[in-house]
Order: C-alpha cells, then sequence, then structure tokens
C-alpha cells in the first residue's frame, strides 16, 4: 500500500528536508513543531530551499508551488491521527523521541500505520517500548541534506515486522527514489558505525594540537578524495548531533573509540554548534 498522507514531527534541518522531499513526490504532508513560532520557521526552510532549486534550473515555479501545496506546518500533534505513515525527526534525545512515540501511539488511528524514527543512533527497541505497537515502529535514518542525500537506513528492531519494514523500504526506494540499506538495531546502525571514529580522532588530533583543523581537512580532502574533512562535516552535521551520537555509541559498546572529545563536548557548551548557528570548527556567514 502506497503512502499518500505522511506526517513529520520536527521541522528542523531534517524534517524540513523530508518534508521537501516527500512533497515534490506528490505526497500529502503535515509537518508538526512545538509552536507557532517554529512551524513559521520550519516553513521558511523550504520555501528558501523551492526557490534556490528554482533558481538553479532544478525545479519549475510550478513544481515549487504545487509541492509546497501539499504541506501543511502546524503546532498540533493531534494533527498526525489519519496519517498513514509519521517520521519523527526530533532532536537526538531518547526521553523526548519516547515521549513523542508515547503520544503518537494514542493520536494516530490506523491500526496499519507506521512509526519510523529519523534518529541517528538511538537503538529503535528503546523507542518502540513507549509504544503498544512496536511491530510497527522502524528506522528511517535520513541523511543531511535530505534532499539532496540519496541514502536512507531502514533500521529493523527486534520487534519491527517484516511488513512494516517492507512498506518503509517501498516508500523510500520507490515514492522518494532513495537508495535504501537495511540494518539491525545497534547504535549507530552503518553509516554512523564507520563514520563517527574517524570523526571523533580528527577533533583528537585538532585537540592535542597534532594538526590545525585546516590541514586535517584539507589532507582528508585532498589525500582521501573525501568531498570535504571532517572537522567541516561535524560543523555541516552538527556538534550537538556528534555529542549525542558519540554518547549513545559509548553507552551501546563501550569502545574508547566512540568516546565524545572532550572539545567537542565544550563546544557544545559555548554554544558552538556548527553551520546551524553560524559557528563551530569554522565561522559561517
Amino acid at each position: 500500500m502506497a503512502f499518500e498522507r505522511i506526517g513529520i514531527v520536527g521541522g528542523g534541518q531534517m524534517g524540513a528536508g523530508i518534508a521537501e522531499v516527500s512533497a515534490k513526490a506528490g505526497v500529502d504532508v503535515i509537518v508538526r513543531e512545538i509552536n507557532d513560532d517554529l512551524a513559521d520557521a520550519a516553513r521558511a526552510r523550504v520555501v528558501k530551499s523551492l526557490n534556490r532549486a528554482v533558481e538553479r534550473g532544478k525545479l519549475t515555479a510550478d513544481d515549487r508551488d504545487a509541492a509546497l501545496g501539499r504541506i501543511r506546518f502546524l503546532s498540533e500533534l493531534d494533527a498526525m491521527a489519519d496519517r498513514q505513515l509519521v517520521i519523527e525527526a526530533a532532536v537526538e534525545n531518547e526521553a523526548i523521541k519516547a515521549e513523542i512515540f508515547g503520544s503518537l501511539d494514542r493520536i494516530v488511528a490506523a491500526d496499519d500505520a507506521i512509526l519510523a524514527s529519523n534518529t541517528s543512533s538511538i537503538p529503535l527497541t528503546r523507542i518502540g517500548r513507549a509504544t503498544n505497537r512496536p511491530q510497527s515502529v522502524v528506522g528511517m535514518h535520513f541523511f543531511n541534506p535530505a534532499t539532496v542525500m540519496p541514502l536512507v537506513e531502514i533500521v529493523h528492531s527486534v520487534a519491527t515486522s517484516e511488513a512494516t519494514a517492507t512498506r518503509a523500504a517501498a516508500f523510500a526506494s520507490e515514492t522518494l527514489g532513495k537508495v535504501v540499506v537495511h540494518a539491525k538495531d545497534r547504535a549507530g546502525f552503518i553509516v554512523n558505525l564507520l563514520l563517527c571514529p574517524y570523526i571523533f580522532e580528527a577533533i583528537r588530533m585538532c585537540e592535542s594540537g597534532f594538526a590545525t583543523k585546516e590541514d586535517i581537512d584539507a589532507a582528508m580532502v585532498n589525500g582521501a578524495n573525501y568531498p570535504m574533512g571532517p572537522l567541516a562535516l561535524s560543523d555541516l552535521i552538527g556538534n550537538d548531533t556528534m555529542l549525542a551520537v558519540a554518547e549513545s555509541l559509548h553507552a551501546e559498546y563501550g569502545d574508547a573509540r566512540y568516546a565524545p572529545p572532550p572539545l567537542l563536548r565544550r563546544m557544545v557548551e559555548a554554544g558552538m554548534l556548527g553551520r546551524k548557528t553560524g559557528r563551530g570548527f569554522y565561522e559561517y556567514g
């Protein structure tokens, strides 16, 4: 069964991107934020991104208007009642995600609706136990920016039904045109389990004075042919998100490779979150 009506909880960088991709694919979308001001900010993100696509010739003005017309930006979670798929894209905090899923479990009416999380590191089993339908809970991990990055990780918890995982994967691949990979429910899944130790080691190199941030990033771009260096990538992902992922990975595996570097923690405490705040390892206009 194709999904015609989806909901997205959280209209930040990831939620807005998922909303835009879905609306351009012809899906009716509701984006829910915690208040009207944040809902307006989410709409502004999508409008800015759609306008940029028109300016670059990747989208016609008519298609932009049609996509925007398929998205509603609201502050009431009850609006999710008729959704067939709800994707949670809130902050990377287990308690907050569990609270959202508990509420969605009471609100979303259809027995066959899917509740998905865009978590990048938190085990789905712990999120799903906040509901009375853990078989309908699945991970759909998009990558930033969701409008550009082709990958979606479909994460199966021990309770996720095969039908739920299959339908979520079909939506990502057939409706949204994404590349889908499947992962078991272990913190970090595939990408972050491999990527994060690399970023953390780069932060430790910078912290120890082994090399400058500029040289670390230049070395990996020009020596390993990466599109951007690890410190610039941390800024793009969000240093607060990287810290949350580090804490989740370290709690799961107990391996020193996943321990949060002290510099990363201090930067988050100072509000140096990266591109979203205009300052991280680098400064952004």
